[in-house]
């Protein structure tokens, strides 16, 4: 009787990591699959998100509402956390809303450059000529 009893626990428990293991082999494939891409962000914009990955309310910045070289602060309440850079220009984003180099500020080519995790804050910034 005991060892039938140990055969079942031996049986149980070998069910249980083979499950187990699926189990984390499909997460890990459904992570990988579930990795979001930026949505709505057409060619000649900047766009940033609130969130990481893309997620929020997107927010725009294109020639046609900027000037090349002025820093555009965003506007209050909105940090972003991702961005793309869908212009044709070089684009640099700013941890603080006057763009100032005294904090964090990177520049991104353009063409299609895209952040699902920025490093800092993003609240200011500036579209570059050619």
């Amino acid at each position: 009787m005991r060892i039938v009893s140990t055969f079942a626990v031996l049986a149980v428990t070998a069910a249980a990591l083979v499950t187990g293991a699926a189990g984390v082999a499909a997460g890990v494939a459904a992570g990988v699959a579930a990795q979001p891409e930026p949505q709505n962000c057409e060619r000649g914009e900047f766009c940033l998100w609130p969130t990481e990955s893309y997620v929020g309310d997107i927010h725009r910045i294109a020639l046609e509402n900027t000037n090349t070289g002025e820093c555009v602060p965003l506007p209050e309440g909105l940090d972003a956390r991702s961005f793309a850079n869908r212009t044709t220009r070089p684009v640099t984003v700013y941890q603080g809303r006057d763009c100032s180099t005294e904090a964090e500020f990177d520049t991104y080519p353009g063409g299609g450059t895209f952040v699902p995790e920025a490093s800092y804050l993003v609240r200011g910034v500036q579209i570059w000529e050619h």
